[in-house]
This record gives C-alpha cells, sequence and structure tokens, in this order.
C-alpha cells in the first residue's frame, strides 16, 4: 500500500493505493513428494506470513474497538408491541438471533459486530428491523446499505412499512433515482437528525453523507460491495454498532465469525411451507429454456431469466419473442435509466411482465412470489456465492421452485468453476448458505482482512492446517507490536517555515485559521488530515508549493507518531529518527517496503532509524524524502499492531 500526494491530476488528494502481487493461492493442484519436502516447507512458509499478517491487522481493529465505550440501549418494553407485527411465528434459530442482537445492544458498553447468516426468506430482515427499533427508539439514528438500487428501494418499502405506526420515526431513501434537489434534501436532513432511518447504497458512504448521531449500521450482502465499499464499512465498525445481514458469507468473513473475532447468529431452521429448490445443471440448449419456461407459464408462474453480462441480453429476448409471442418480456440492467428500471421492476413484481431477461442485479433481496423458475446462463461465469443467491429469487412461496444452471461446454471450465458447480449441486437442501460458503472458503482461502484481496493461502495447506497456524501466530502477536506516541511529542528539528503567497493568502477566508484547522486535524488522525486537505482543495483549486510543503510537514509529523518515532533530525548527509520500535518490527517495515531506495539507505541502530543520503538535499527536497520514506513505513501499518 503507497500513500502519496497526488500532483498529476485535477484533484491532487492525498492517495492511498494498493499493490498487489498476482493471486498465486490456486489450490495444489499434486501432493508434495515425500523425498523432498522443500515445496511444502515453501507452502507452509508462505501459510504463515499470509497468517500473521491476517492476524495483526485483524487484531489492530478488535483492540481498537474493545477501547470504544457507549452507553448499553435501554431495554425499551414497546419492542414487544413491534414485533407483535411479525406476520409469522418465528423459528427457534430467528428466536435465538432476536435475543443475540438484543443482547449485544442492552447489555454490552462495546459496539456490536454481529452477523447473521440464513438463507434468501428465512427472516433475517426481521432481525434488523427489531435492531433498529431498539436504536431509534433510543433517540439515535440507523443506515441500511444494501448493494443494490433494487434492493435498497425493497428495504424502504419494508420498513416504511413497519415504522408506518410510529409518525415520529422517519424513513428516507437516498438513490439516483431522485432529483438533485430531492437528494440535497435529503443530505439536509440527515445531517440536523430529521431523518431517523436511512436507506440507500454505497452513496451513504460517501463524504457529503454527514451523520447527526449515527447509532446502527445494517449492512445487507457485505461480499456485493466493492474494496473502498468494505473499508469505509470497516471504519465504522470502530464506533458504531454494525449487523451484517448474509445468505453466503465470503470466506474472509465467515473465517471472522469461525475464529470467534466476530459474532455470528446463524438462521438455519426453514420457514415451514418452504419447499427446496430444484437445481438442474447442464449443457446449455435453446429447447431446455424453452421447455422449461413453458412448464412456469403453463402453471401460471413468471421467470428469471439471468445472464452475466448486458451485452448478451438481446440474443434470448430475440428467441424468446419468437418461441413465446403472446407473452410480455422484458430486459433489467443497471445501466438503463432510474426511471425505466423502477417501471420495469414494478410491473415484474405486479405480474404483468412474465418473464425477465436481465443481469445479476437481480441478484440480492428480490421478492417476486409468483417467479419460481430461474434460468441462468454461462454459470462458469458467476461466482458460488452469487449463484446461491440468484437460486434463493425462486421458492420464496409454497410452490416447488425450479433453477436451471446452464454451462456452454464442461470442457471450457476451469478447474475451480467444476468444484463451484459441484458444491452448489450438494447443497440443494433449503439453509445451507453457510455450509456452501465453507466449501467457497476451501476452494478460494481467507483473503486479507482489510484491502483488495478476498481469498488466500488457506489452500495451499488446508483448513485444518492454516487454524493451527492462525492460534499459533495469535499467540505470538506481542512480537509484532507498534506502539504510537503523541503527535505532540514528535519533534522534527528542520529548519523549513514556508510562507505563503500573498495572492494564495487574499483567496483564503481567513489563513490563519484554516493553517490552525489543518494541525488540528493532523493531531487528530491521518484521516482526518486527508478529508481536509481533500475539502481545501474542493474549496480552494490545488493548493501552491509552499502550502503544500507545509501540509507535508503534517504529514511528517502524524505518521510519524503513528510509526512509534518521536525525533526526526538532519545532520549534513545524514538523517535520523528516533523510535521505541524494536528491530523485529524495523525488519517487517521494510521488507514490506517497495522501494529500494528507501529500504536499502535505512538501517536500524540502537533507538534510531538512520539513513545516509548520497549528498546533502536543500530543506524542501529534504522534506520530501522523508515524506515518501515515512509514506512507505507507515504503509506497513496493517501488517502490524497498533497500540
Amino acid at each position: 500500500m503507497h500513500m502519496y500526494l497526488c500532483n498529476s491530476c485535477t484533484c491532487g488528494s492525498i492517495m492511498f493505493c494498493y499493490d498487489f502481487r498476482p493471486n498465486e493461492t490456486k489450490r495444489p493442484r499434486t501432493l508434495s513428494k515425500l523425498s523432498d519436502t522443500t515445496a511444502w516447507e515453501r507452502r507452509k512458509t508462505k501459510g504463515k506470513v499470509a497468517i500473521q499478517k491476517m492476524v495483526v491487522d485483524l487484531m489492530e481493529l478488535y483492540l481498537h474497538r474493545l477501547k470504544q465505550k457507549r452507553p448499553p440501549y435501554p431495554k425499551n418494553p414497546a419492542i414487544a408491541e413491534f414485533a407483535a407485527q411479525f406476520p409469522y411465528e418465528p423459528t427457534p434459530d430467528q428466536k435465538k438471533a432476536f435475543l443475540d442482537v438484543e443482547r449485544d445492544l442492552t447489555e454490552r458498553e462495546t459496539p456490536m459486530d454481529r452477523l447473521i447468516c440464513g438463507d434468501v426468506g428465512f427472516g433475517k430482515t426481521e432481525v434488523a428491523l427489531r435492531a433498529i427499533f431498539c436504536v431509534v427508539s433510543a433517540g439515535k439514528q440507523a443506515m441500511v446499505l444494501a448493494p443494490t438500487i433494487v434492493l435498497a428501494k425493497q428495504h424502504f418499502d419494508v420498513v416504511s412499512e413497519r415504522f408506518s405506526k410510529y409518525p415520529d420515526i422517519k424513513v428516507g431513501l437516498l438513490s439516483r433515482f431522485q432529483s438533485k434537489a430531492e437528494k440535497e434534501e435529503h443530505l439536509d436532513m440527515i445531517k440536523h437528525g430529521h431523518l431517523n432511518i436511512i436507506v440507500g447504497t454505497h452513496s451513504l458512504l460517501g463524504s457529503r453523507v454527514v451523520y447527526n448521531n449515527l447509532g446502527l449500521l445494517v449492512v445487507d450482502e457485505e461480499q456485493r460491495f466493492g474494496v473502498k465499499q468494505k473499508e469505509k464499512i470497516a471504519s465504522f465498525k470502530i464506533s458504531v454498532d454494525v449487523l451484517t445481514l448474509s445468505a453466503t458469507p465470503i470466506p474472509r468473513t465467515l473465517y471472522l465469525a469461525l475464529t470467534g473475532f466476530r459474532d455470528a447468529s446463524l438462521i438455519s431452521t426453514p420457514p415451514p411451507e418452504r419447499l427446496p429448490i430444484k437445481t438442474h445443471l447442464s449443457a446449455f440448449s435453446k429447447e431446455k429454456v424453452i421447455s422449461a419456461i413453458k412448464y412456469e407459464l403453463d402453471r401460471g408462474g413468471q421467470v428469471f431469466y439471468v445472464l452475466p453480462r448486458i451485452k448478451g441480453l438481446e440474443e434470448p429476448m430475440d428467441f424468446l419473442q419468437q418461441a413465446f409471442p403472446g407473452v410480455d418480456i422484458a430486459i433489467a440492467h443497471g445501466q438503463q435509466y432510474s426511471r425505466q428500471l423502477e417501471e420495469t421492476m414494478e410491473k415484474f413484481a405486479q405480474g404483468a411482465i412474465k418473464i425477465l431477461i436481465c443481469t445479476n442485479i437481480v441478484e440480492s433481496g428480490l421478492d417476486i412470489q409468483n417467479a419460481n423458475t430461474i434460468i441462468v446462463q454461462d454459470v462458469q461465469q458467476f461466482g458460488l456465492a452469487q449463484l446461491y443467491q440468484l437460486r434463493g429469487r425462486v421458492g420464496r412461496a409454497d410452490k416447488e421452485a425450479h433453477a436451471y444452471l446452464f454451462y456452454p461446454d464442461k470442457s471450457l471450465l476451469s478447474d475451480q468453476a467444476l468444484e463451484r458447480l459441484a458444491a452448489l449441486e450438494e447443497c440443494r437442501e433449503l439453509g445451507q448458505g453457510f455450509q456452501l460458503a465453507e466449501k467457497d472458503m476451501g476452494i478460494r482461502g481467507f483473503g486479507t482482512i482489510f484491502g483488495e484481496q478476498q481469498t488466500g493461502d488457506v489452500g495451499n495447506v488446508g483448513v485444518d492446517l492454516f487454524f493451527e497456524m492462525l492460534f499459533e501466530s495469535l499467540s505470538k502477536v506481542d512480537e509484532h507490536c507498534v506502539i504510537s506516541v503523541p503527535y505532540k511529542s514528535v519533534q522534527i528539528d528542520i529548519n523549513i517555515n514556508p510562507r505563503l503567497p500573498s495572492e494564495y493568502i487574499n483567496h483564503l477566508e481567513n489563513p490563519m485559521e484554516m493553517v490552525n484547522e489543518a494541525e488540528k486535524a493532523a493531531e487528530q488522525d491521518i484521516w482526518c488530515l486527508m478529508q481536509f486537505t481533500e475539502s481545501l482543495r474542493r474549496q480552494y483549486g490545488k493548493e501552491p508549493y509552499s502550502m503544500e510543503i507545509l501540509l507535508k510537514k503534517l504529514y511528517v509529523r502524524r505518521m510519524a507518531a503513528d510509526i512509534g518515532i518521536t525525533k526526526i533530525y538532519a545532520s549534513g548527509k545524514m538523517v535520523g529518527m528516533k523510535t521505541n520500535m524494536n528491530k523485529k518490527v524495523f525488519k517487517m517495515m521494510i521488507d514490506s517496503m517497495t522501494s529500494e531506495v528507501h529500504r536499502n539507505s535505512l538501517t536500524f541502530e540502537g533507538d534510531q532509524i538512520k539513513a545516509e543520503l548520497l549528498l546533502e538535499l536543500p530543506r524542501e527536497q529534504l522534506l520530501n524524502w522523508i515524506f515518501q520514506c515515512l509514506a512507505e513505513l507507515y504503509a506497513s501499518l496493517p501488517a502490524l499492531i497498533k497500540y
């Protein structure tokens, strides 16, 4: 991971970017030789390194969370009245999940981070609704985050209907279906606390959304969000209660639950009237497709027809219109105009459209009782969790549902694709999303806790040995600590005090106040300083070089404090950094540096990191060198624990 000041584009923001090597985590295809154990030892070593990074990464978040305190929510007797609105008899697993969440909120002082894992239609949303009621009735805001606009709209409808008896609780939807004026009005209402429950997609995580008093974040199907959104979700976990709903958690999420680092409630009991979905896996043919659709239409039902890409949607549209001339068929995908997509989904929900040809935009949450056949073409291009979710779009009523999964030709499929299909065929019964996720974990690995890699090295050593090494690594966690120091205790003995140009000073509304704000942001943490920098540039454009130097000086001091460096000084061609870190931590840090120039110039002596430069640099260039060097050291922090 690198952090740098971006001068090459108009935004010029300080950025973090990730640099991972190509994925080398495929499962070994052959057993290691008994006569030569070096290959196996290499695999084990690679697994150990992956685990060590994973553990310290994880511990950083959870140690930080343990320090956070919030008063437990009051046990509200009105929850019984709210729960009575639920039209079904809760299953035993649901009752346990209700109790788990209630205890997290009303008996603990640390923020909740609970995973509710249950099949589609098994009642995860009801658990979330009760948690929302508990938090909102105590005067805090709740955010419901969904991966698609279709699912967000459905959540909004469910939440609005459920809270309609409570006029004091206002529910809002933030989506691209709204006009600019509506959006601005909603943002203002969120900021001033006039909206109690906010539903939306990843736009809710944007910098423009300022919450008045956020207490709960509900995340539906976290695996559908991108890397940056997951990082933002992770940052929420430090301070607010988080409830994650998933039918098939990604290996990383599952691993957190299995190791006990993350609380989990499993809802595996199906509702009494639910029937298993019949799964048919075969090579594609138009005759099979037409036969499956004819069977569903003849019994008065509707059909989902799912393809992996927008580009291929027209082809089935043509042959289905010829095969079923009097039947209403429509196309739905994420690049359609908002109103067009909304109208199509509405007509399909009402039964006017009989066949919906679509992308995996319908993957999560869409509940159409009368749609009980789903056809998935080019099944090899979908992930295991995606296929399980897509299959769950049908079978929501008491009719027997059918899922037809078509591949082009088995000889074209990779070994992993074949494993995924075999796993899906095995998990035909109801309530097997968790087991499927475990199989996915065995196929793909765990991945890193934060960052872009969502798979990992488990395949190289096997699940059992991976967990054995994981717990061994946990016992040695103290060896990899970085002890940060207070920001104000860091000394920078480099005589550099840039003067801002008079035209820039005149351009600023209050230059002294602006500099003080920058200092306050740096004192708080690096993310506040980055937000300040972005805000400054949004308001006043790219800053002049002298202001950039002033900001870099603040970044240097902030990063030094986080790394545990108390003093930075220069003497001729030598740069010295006094630190409290141990040699083992220093070695781990420089091993993860990507720049050979910085790595080769740094040495560790006693309580100091020293660098011998080739020549004595001017002060501003010297500050730039120190900034780049510290940014590389700082980038290795996710592999270490900060206390």
